[in-house]
């Protein structure tokens, strides 16, 4: 039953979340993904790599914002919570990370992704 729900959630998860695509349009949060800024986080919510600007502390709150939003959304749509939709979706996203992209490894360092695979937490399917 916990791998049918879990399959179910990561199907709802892999939908595109709303105001996503909005924000991948901001070429602000373009160059921050770009430049290694931000980077995604296991928890499904983005991440600011470093100190970082107030600016770029602004956009990703607002992003992480939306992101919840959907996750409460997609969560009360399906009966899971926000936490295991939110897990769900940070697998998602740092498996759909490209090559010179940071992300947020399972020990919580920040890694760079290079060709291969992402570091995932293990109960990432």
């Amino acid at each position: 039953m916990r791998i049918k729900a879990f399959s179910i959630l990561a199907a709802l998860a892999a939908l595109a979340l709303p105001g996503m695509a909005q924000a991948q349009r901001d070429p602000a949060y373009a160059a921050a993904r770009a430049g290694g800024e931000v980077g995604e986080q296991p928890d499904g919510y983005l991440g600011v790599v470093g100190a970082g600007s107030a600016a770029l502390r602004a956009l990703v709150s607002n992003i992480n914002i939306q992101r919840k939003a959907a996750y409460t959304q997609k969560a009360q749509a399906s009966g899971a919570t926000v936490e295991q939709m939110a897990f769900t979706s940070g697998c998602n996203l740092i498996a759909q990370t490209k090559p010179g992209e940071k992300y947020r490894a399972p020990d919580g360092s920040w890694e760079t992704r290079g060709s291969g695979a992402p570091q995932r937490d293990p109960r990432c399917v």
